[in-house]
């Protein structure tokens, strides 16, 4: 319906390089290089100068790229009304994530669809928040499951349509025994002096946690990095720190360790988003994945009370 070449200006844009853009839109950086000249000399414009290694966007490029964001958002609701129309959807449709998403809320969401419309070909992606956004605007999924981060686009990018979702509570895990499973109530500013279990440096999960303690008023004292809710709950079992786990994650029942649900003001809590592209959000199969993403949520999420392991 719109001239692919201005995805191809869009994804340069978004990456900075024609490579990235390239990986994104599994081209060939040649084949890059060569839609962007092929739409310069159709416009009669320049659109790319070299700068150093890389490229610079002229501002022709920027007045071509402002338009073609105007007609993706609309193109998109064009086909969110068509698909409205159809009795029996076909084609398919791509759910992506970050890892706790993927892994409690997509796959009952990708069952109900596929259950829904069996013509339609549900895919899941598990993704960082920031490729989640990647594969929007290269067209590679249609509805993200996202968390904010320092690499995410703010929620006024023009190109998306980011709407909260639901708020995701962070517990706190420490060893059964531990003095803070002896207070009636506890806050985040209680841990201040232990040592910390967080991600690694870069990764979601250590901005989460640097963030949710520095709001209350301290820095972690960081002793050990842990990517993965597992590993990191062994190493709490074995007293080696204490971490932040949100809601939705999922612990070992065996494991001699104790959640506790976090008191007073900040509770910290990571806020999820539904992404789609601009346009898009009034598409059949993105409200009946939200619909079912909202039931599921309601079900995980309950209040829980002081507990050992995941019991909640």
């Amino acid at each position: 319906m719109i001239d692919p070449r201005l995805k191809v200006l869009q994804l340069v844009a978004h990456h900075g390089t024609v490579t990235a853009a390239a990986a994104a839109l599994h081209y060939t950086p040649s084949a890059v290089s060569y839609r962007l000249r092929q739409l310069a000399d159709e416009l009669g414009v320049e659109l790319v100068t070299q700068h150093g290694r890389g490229i610079q966007l002229t501002a022709a490029a920027r007045t071509v790229l402002r338009h073609a964001e105007a007609l993706h958002a609309q193109a998109e609701r064009a086909y969110a009304e068509l698909a409205s129309l159809s009795e029996e959807p076909s084609g398919s449709f791509t759910l992506c994530g970050f890892s706790t998403a993927a892994t409690h809320l997509l796959p009952p969401v990708a069952a109900a669809l596929r259950e829904r419309y069996p013509h339609v070909r549900v895919r899941v992606i598990e993704a960082e928040p920031d490729r989640c956004f990647d594969l929007l605007l290269a067209g590679d999924a249609d509805l993200a499951l996202v968390i904010n981060t320092a690499g995410t686009p703010p929620t006024a990018d023009e190109r998306f349509d980011q709407q909260p979702l639901l708020d995701d509570p962070l517990d706190l895990v420490v060893p059964a025994g531990h003095r803070l499973t002896g207070l009636p109530a506890v806050t985040l500013a209680d841990a201040a002096d232990e040592p910390w279990i967080v991600g690694r440096p870069g990764s979601t999960y250590h901005d989460l946690v640097r963030t949710a303690c520095m709001t209350a008023g301290f820095t972690p004292n960081i002793a050990h990095y842990a990517d993965e809710w597992d590993t990191g709950t062994a190493l709490v079992a074995h007293h080696f720190g204490i971490i932040l786990v949100p809601r939705l994650a999922r612990l070992h029942d065996d494991w001699p360790v104790v959640r506790i649900p976090l008191r007073g003001e900040p509770a910290p809590a990571r806020r999820i988003l539904a992404a789609t592209r601009l346009g898009r959000r009034d598409h059949p199969m993105i409200a009946a994945a939200l619909s079912t993403i909202s039931t599921t949520a309601s079900d995980l999420l309950p209040s829980p009370r002081k507990t050992r392991g995941a019991k909640e």
